[in-house]
């Protein structure tokens, strides 16, 4: 079964979309570099819709050498979204409805890891219905203050595995968890 793997940038105290820890301010060669082992393991893309407008104005004009654009532009993109219509940044297909449904149809399908960059609704989405099988966390060293809190909402405990961490010349700290399934 494929494992659905997340990645995001995270201050420490939780937040997820402040420019104090945004991935441009803090993602260097070095953590691309780690970005690209795991996009290595990959072959699809799943995003919320405003994830998917926000990769598509950029990653969709660069080049193939660059192993993240080369993986976005050519992996097949699931965007879970009751608002968009169109998908202008191909390949991609919408999913409507209820997503986990289609989500564990998409887990079955023979091929690697499904990667979602970002999209921190979506993460909790799939948090709370059992689907998250890892969650890379790029903890940047600021305390942003104010901001959406990654797990703003989540009221279900989850109990994590360490799989790997990897500290960086910047301060950014990258851990890797497994998310352990009530059985496990």
């Amino acid at each position: 079964m494929r494992k659905i793997v997340a990645g995001l940038f995270i201050s420490l105290d939780g937040v997820i979309d402040s420019p104090e820890n945004s991935p441009k301010k803090w993602g260097n060669a070095e953590i691309m570099d780690r970005i690209a082992e795991g996009v290595a393991k990959a072959d699809a893309v799943l995003v919320g819709p405003q994830t998917y407008q926000f990769l598509a104005q950029f990653w969709q004009h660069q080049g193939s050498d660059v192993p993240m654009a080369k993986f976005l532009n050519h992996s097949p993109k699931y965007v879970v979204s009751t608002t968009l219509d169109t998908l202008e940044w191909q390949p991609a297909t919408l999913v409507r409805g209820h997503f986990a449904d289609e989500i564990r149809k998409l887990k079955q399908q023979p091929g690697k890891n499904i990667q979602v960059p970002g999209s921190p609704a979506l993460v909790r989405s799939l948090l709370r219905e059992g689907l998250l099988d890892e969650l890379i966390l790029n903890i940047c060293p600021v305390v942003a203050g104010s901001g959406t809190r990654l797990f703003e909402g989540i009221e279900q405990p989850a109990n994590l595995k360490l799989i790997d961490s990897q500290s960086f010349k910047n301060g950014v700290l990258s851990v890797s968890y497994q998310i352990l399934k009530t059985n496990e």
